[in-house]
């Protein structure tokens, strides 16, 4: 039997599996990665094609690959076949199986998920071995993606989440002079309609294997589908796919618009995107509709087209929402708080729990609340959402409180309170409870409000910060010791005051013991 060499050689038992030395995958396939960038930099595109190929034929590559899909959340979700890799010794026999020779994908496994707008979204379900050979490729394929992209795209990408989108319109509009007038634009079913032709003409991985995901249709209820247009929602690669596809349109913009042209301070053109939304900010609605052609031409060629439902121009006074924000100026003020919707779509997902809990105990309650309300709280917590929290925290109190009324109708309100909301220093009606484990040691479960969540300001990363360069190592580590509370600057700066009048008033022997 062969065993796993310390950059992991591949074999099939379950003991190779656990000796495989991480750190030396995790060296061997970063070193590669940064080559690829360093040539697609130089413009070396056979180097950059050889190296691909490099990557996805080591064993180091092959056994991230495995480890990634089999880490994730989705690690437990079969394709067509049923298979999942769940134990040492499937993941090495998976990782051996990861060939390019003879490798044919199997189809997805369609399913739908429900909308926000009521609709049904389209998700293709690749098996577990398609899943890890696109997660693969696309080790091979990010460093491309990464040093070609459009600086301001935020979606999908490593290093950079919506708060960085977000941010970026706040530093685009904030200012009285900035633009007036926003370009609100979604793209119409973006994954399912990108050409196959385009993407096989343009993306820069093995084109052999990429027609092969293309073309493999899906299956639902049984029958076989042909897949003629678009990369299916679901799969590990889709969405750098889809990034790709996108690049470019902001260049086009600068091209017209940009720094190069004496028109630039009159324009005031930026474009902002997060996978396939996007918002375009112009100085009059005139050059919105322009730019809006532009784009319109840009993606026809791709097989592409805005959403007329979804697609406005609209005054920035008039405000526009944007990955679950809205940014709008009132008086001259920009401000970005929840949207609407989103707090909506939130407090009835709360609703809904609470509502299925009749006969839920109290900590069981708490246990399915706190991570829904602290995860949207994070969400939110860069932005002006302060407000918000609170009336968020009132309604679901409310609910909170319907909800024990109800499960005690016979007995006084004053009862009910005592038994579900207790009195903490000074904060009153804490929903709370009281657990006890199997050693029976007791503990205290609270639910956790909205406003307990701290207001923290985010540092946008710079757009042309490239996590595959070493160049930007330093920056990177910078940006996680990086105080992104405005609050947590202060305090620092006023601890790091008050150390050093210590330390003065210690030189002078005035400091106490």
């Amino acid at each position: 039997m062969m065993v796993m060499n310390m950059t992991g050689a591949a074999s099939g038992g379950e003991a190779d599996w656990h000796r495989i030395d991480w750190a030396g995958v995790d060296r061997t396939v970063r070193r590669l990665q940064v080559r690829i960038a360093k040539a697609v930099r130089e413009g070396r595109w056979g180097k950059v094609k050889a190296l691909q190929w490099l990557l996805t034929h080591s064993q180091s590559g092959k056994a991230l690959a495995v480890k990634r899909v089999t880490e994730n959340r989705g690690k437990s979700t079969p394709g067509v076949d049923g298979a999942i890799w769940d134990t040492p010794g499937r993941r090495a026999r998976g990782m051996l199986s990861l060939t390019r020779r003879g490798y044919r994908p199997q189809p997805l496994r369609r399913v739908y998920i429900p909308k926000a707008n009521g609709k049904l979204r389209p998700l293709g379900i690749p098996t577990m071995k398609d899943r890890a050979m696109q997660a693969l490729h696309l080790l091979a394929l990010d460093p491309v993606a990464e040093s070609t992209a459009d600086p301001n795209s935020y979606g999908f990408r490593p290093k950079r989440a919506s708060r960085d989108a977000v941010e970026q319109c706040y530093k685009a509009l904030r200012l009285r002079n900035a633009a007036d007038w926003v370009l609100d634009a979604d793209i119409a079913g973006c994954f399912d309609n990108i050409s196959h032709d385009w993407l096989i003409a343009n993306i820069p991985t093995d084109k052999v294997v990429l027609r092969k995901w293309l073309e493999s249709g899906f299956m639902q209820d049984g029958e076989l589908f042909v897949t003629e247009a678009g990369t299916p929602q679901g799969g590990i690669i889709s969405p750098t796919l889809a990034n790709m596809t996108l690049d470019g349109m902001e260049r086009m913009l600068q091209d017209r618009f940009g720094p190069r042209r004496p028109n630039r301070r009159r324009t005031k053109v930026h474009l902002i995107r997060y996978a396939d939304d996007f918002v375009i900010t112009g100085r009059s609605k005139d050059l919105l509709e322009e730019a809006k052609v532009m784009v319109e031409d840009f993606l026809s060629r791709r097989g592409l087209s805005l959403s007329d439902e979804k697609t406005r121009i609209a005054h920035i006074e008039e405000g526009f929402d944007f990955l679950g924000w809205n940014v709008r100026k009132y008086d001259g003020k920009l401000l970005i708080r929840p949207a609407r919707k989103n707090v909506q779509a939130f407090l009835c997902k709360v609703r809904a729990i609470i509502r299925s809990a009749v006969g839920a105990k109290q900590e069981d309650v708490i246990a399915r609340l706190n991570p829904v309300i602290r995860g949207w709280a994070n969400y939110h917590r860069n932005q002006v959402a302060k407000m918000t929290f609170r009336k968020v925290d009132h309604l679901i109190w409310q609910q909170l409180w319907r909800w024990a009324c109800r499960r005690h109708s016979n007995k006084s309100r004053s009862w009910v309170k005592a038994r579900y909301f207790v009195l903490e220093g000074t904060r009153d009606w804490v929903f709370r409870a009281e657990v006890t484990d199997d050693k029976g040691n007791r503990t205290t479960v609270r639910l956790v409000k909205a406003t307990d969540v701290p207001i923290r300001r985010h540092c946008k990363i710079r757009a042309e910060a490239n996590p595959f360069d070493p160049a930007w190592d330093g920056y990177f580590a910078d940006r996680l010791r990086l105080p992104t509370d405005r609050q947590d600057r202060s305090a620092q700066a006023n601890n790091s005051t008050r150390r050093s009048e210590l330390a003065a008033l210690v030189e002078q022997g005035f400091a106490e013991a």
